[in-house]
């Protein structure tokens, strides 16, 4: 079997190949994309009736697919679960699945359709990549037949997988990803037996893919950027917006700024179920995004990124680490964001310096309101701790964020809109890892781009006053290696109820990710 080093080392030297003739620029195209959903059932319909649904999502991203490469674009982006919906189990999702062989077959399935058994989407995507001369990104299911002789082998005799394919402007499948880290109620689909890192190379750029939740988690999404140097991220999701640190566009742009590269996400439109927000983020900022909770249209973004994105680098503790902590003789308090306890200051003046500790984590903040209102609250927060909640994963984050109202019991909770206008900002923190990912979100659920950077010693900083009201400033920290530690000093009743939530959760919300 070839090691991981190994496959790393030849991906690099594939690499420098394809920069002989390569191209600086490209065009990327994402299509967030309001989905047909199936009728729930819980009796298996036929595969003509799953494959006439599959078709009228296929006719909607035909149309998007048409669009993008009218407008000169490369690439296209389609969401997860873009082309029969959700609320399926295991058996109900089967007639919509097919054998997705592995790319190095060389296949183009609209020349050679019957070649792997009847594969009518497959099919269908190929040509539209074909026809259309662009590399196209989709996400579909994938049936693999197994027997006894597999210890792992599930009782209907098949591996079920949440896939996406990747085909090239020849209509030819060049690659295949199996999701890893499903989400908590995705039962209809199995984890593949170890973590795949799926990457491809064109002539504008090494690109690598993963699926919604896996942006959380180490493998593969780190690892394609740290071991197999890629440049480019595309990524089908079916993201629920969660405030204040998880809104979509909010943490995938975040995601490429604190990874060093571009980042092509295309999310599903559903705004009953909280999901929108797709975009085109660059490492430097965004370049273009869509937000829209009001409206059931889909969206087509287009923008030319750079081939090879600077990666810059970024010692995330070291000013943090330098100076005192600043004292304002504020009485900290506890908060609540997303089942985390965070420990709060809150912002008193119309400008300050704070220090707020957790554990080992301290996040410094200066800053400058426009106007100190009455009517509403900020609050620094600090958290240090592992989250156990729909994942566990450990966190650690400073976060200046809006409180939902002038109590203070409110602070961390969901809000999206603001009327504070601040003139600056500068945010840092003694963070244990180098993976931290910097969010500016305005009211509205707004990016800002341009009007902020990360400098080299880990601050995150204003360059100009925000164009919008501030939702929140945050250095979302993940620490990788400690996410299986469950802390014995942590609150065993904040454990308690957070086991509560994960029996509850998946009956509220028969979605995934």
């Amino acid at each position: 079997m070839i090691t991981s080093k190994l496959l790393a080392y030849v991906a690099v030297s594939v690499l420098c190949v394809f920069r002989v003739s390569s191209r600086d620029t490209f065009i990327a195209a994402v299509y967030e994309h309001a989905v047909i959903l199936p009728n729930a059932t819980l009796i298996p319909v036929s595969h003509e009736v799953a494959l006439a649904l599959m078709n009228q999502n296929l006719d909607l991203l035909e149309a998007a697919v048409t669009s993008a490469a009218n407008q000169g674009a490369d690439i296209i982006v389609t969401p997860e679960d873009g082309i029969y919906g959700w609320n399926f189990n295991r058996e109900t999702i089967y007639p919509y699945l097919e054998d997705i062989p592995d790319p190095e077959v060389n296949w183009i399935p609209c020349i050679n359709p019957r070649r792997f058994g009847y594969t009518p989407v497959q099919e269908r995507l190929s040509c539209l990549a074909k026809d259309n001369s662009i590399y196209l990104v989709a996400n579909i299911g994938d049936k693999k037949p197994c027997n006894a002789s597999d210890s792992q082998c599930p009782p209907d005799g098949h591996y079920q997988y949440n896939t996406d394919v990747v085909f090239d402007s020849q209509g030819k499948l060049v690659a295949r990803y199996h999701k890893h880290n499903l989400f908590m109620n995705e039962n209809q689909f199995n984890v593949p037996k170890k973590p795949e890192v799926v990457t491809f190379d064109t002539v504008f750029g090494r690109f690598g893919i993963f699926t919604c939740f896996d942006i959380l988690f180490y493998d593969p999404a780190v690892t394609l950027v740290k071991d197999f140097h890629v440049d480019t991220i595309v990524f089908p999701t079916a993201w629920m917006n969660v405030l204040p640190h998880l809104s979509a566009i909010q943490f995938h742009s975040a995601w490429a700024m604190g990874m060093g590269v571009n980042f092509l996400a295309s999310n599903i439109h559903h705004p009953s179920n909280r999901m929108t927000g797709s975009g085109i983020y660059a490492p430097d900022s965004p370049r273009v995004f869509h937000y829209d909770m009001k409206t059931k249209k889909g969206k087509l973004l287009l923008s030319k990124l750079d081939s090879y994105p600077h990666r810059p680098v970024v010692n995330w503790t070291s000013y943090a680490s330098s100076i005192k902590g600043f004292s304002t003789g504020n009485q900290e308090f506890k908060g609540t964001a997303f089942f985390d306890e965070f420990t709060f200051l809150e912002l008193t003046r119309v400008t300050g310096n704070y220090t707020v500790c957790q554990k080992k984590l301290c996040c410094h903040l200066s800053y400058k309101m426009s106007e100190k209102r009455t009517d509403e609250v900020y609050a620094l927060g600090a958290f240090d701790g592992l989250h156990i909640v729909e994942g566990t994963y450990y966190l650690q984050i400073c976060t200046l964020l809006k409180c939902k109202t002038a109590d203070l019991n409110s602070c961390g909770g969901a809000v999206e809109t603001a009327s504070t206008w601040f003139e600056m900002f500068s945010l840092s923190g003694t963070f244990g890892t180098q993976y931290v990912f910097p969010e500016v979100l305005l009211s509205e659920n707004q990016l800002a781009p341009g009007e902020f950077q990360v400098s080299s010693d880990g601050r995150l900083f204003s360059v100009k006053p925000p164009s919008g009201p501030l939702l929140t400033v945050t250095l979302f920290g993940r620490v990788y290696e400690k996410d299986q530690t469950l802390n014995a000093s942590s609150d065993l009743r904040a454990q308690t109820r957070g086991i509560m939530l994960l029996v509850i959760i998946p009956i509220v919300y028969s979605l995934s990710w």
